[in-house]
C-alpha cells in the first residue's frame, strides 16, 4: 500500500481526463459515506434535537423555507 503522500503525488501527476474521472468517483464515494453517516446519526437519535427545533419553529410559524 502506498502512503498518503505517494497517492497525493500520483494524483497530481494524472492526466486531466483521469483526474476528472477520479474526482467524480471520489465525490460519489464521499457522498455515499456521508449518507451512511447521516443515516446512522438519525438511527442513533443524534438528529432528534434538530427535528424538535424544526417542529417547534413550524408550530411557532417561524420556520423558513429553504
Amino acid at each position: 500500500m502506498k502512503t498518503v503522500a505517494e497517492i497525493r503525488q500520483a494524483i497530481l501527476e494524472l492526466p486531466e481526463a483521469d483526474y476528472a474521472q477520479l474526482s467524480r468517483w471520489f465525490h460519489e464515494v464521499d457522498g455515499t459515506r456521508w449518507d451512511a453517516e447521516i443515516e446512522q446519526d438519525s438511527h442513533d437519535g443524534k438528529l432528534d434535537p434538530l427535528v424538535d427545533q424544526a417542529a417547534q419553529a413550524k408550530a411557532d410559524g417561524t420556520l423558513q423555507e429553504l
